[in-house]
């Protein structure tokens, strides 16, 4: 894992909670709008965190970037 600084790890979890609320509140007003209390709240709520989950672990193990090419190997006399 690569170093991380306080402010940052700090952010994700904040970015964590904001988006399950935002999900969840998005999914309460879907199910007032259509009644399908409380199916889009529970959806919403699954949604934000597995999101929250991907990006974070993202976040966390960045991938690998292109390997620089071998250089070619020079002949030996």
């Amino acid at each position: 894992m690569t170093e991380q600084s306080p402010e940052k790890l700090a952010g994700m979890g904040v970015r964590f909670v904001v988006a399950i609320l935002l999900c969840l509140f998005v999914g309460k007003w879907l199910d007032a709008r259509l009644g399908t209390a409380p199916w889009l709240l529970i959806l919403g709520v699954f949604v934000g965190a597995a999101a929250s989950t991907i990006a974070m672990y993202r976040k966390a193990f960045p991938p690998e970037g292109p390997k620089p090419p071998a250089s070619p190997k020079s002949p030996r006399p």
